[in-house]
């Protein structure tokens, strides 16, 4: 496993509200338990290999440990604004077609219901529309890349 596959995990495990994950392949062993305040990851990384991997562990371990926390103050910066979801995985696209304008950029002033993007999914186009009333904060997706369910794609100022 690479340092972005733990990353990756760790952030899963945060979100999904699961206690404790353990995860053994080959040499390698994580246990990684999420505690009830603030949902703070505590790792534990052991590789059962010879003595100078052993050794290295720990050192991989403390920047893992450190990406939670740091994407904490990002999330205070933006708790005023409200986050439109992906409803469903596909592939995100800012216009109706490559020759019409982006339905809405930075800036831009928005009513409940308008349309703000299509997430293509099994050859069908999907209207997202805004949940809020609003002005379009940031877009968090970059056109015509693949999108998960209630992935974040718009921040919305609704003041």
């Amino acid at each position: 496993m690479d340092l972005k596959e733990i990353q990756n995990l760790i952030k899963f495990v945060s979100n999904s509200g699961v206690a404790e994950v353990k995860l053994e392949t080959g040499d390698v062993k994580i246990t990684i338990r999420t505690t009830l305040e603030g949902n703070t990851p505590d790792i534990t990384y052991v590789q059962q290999a010879p003595m100078q991997q052993a050794m290295a562990a720990p050192v991989a371990a403390a920047p893992v440990a450190a990406a939670p926390v740091a994407a904490a103050p990002a999330a205070d910066d933006n708790s005023k604004y409200v986050t439109i979801k992906s409803p469903m995985i596909g592939t995100f696209y800012r216009k109706p077609s490559p020759d019409k304008p982006v339905f809405v950029e930075v800036g831009s002033t928005i009513q409940k219901g308008d349309v703000l993007c299509v997430v293509e999914a099994m050859k069908l186009f999907n209207e997202i529309e805004a949940e809020v009333t609003g002005k379009i904060v940031k877009i968090l997706v970059d056109d015509m890349s693949p999108v998960e369910f209630d992935q974040p794609l718009f921040l919305v100022d609704p003041s």
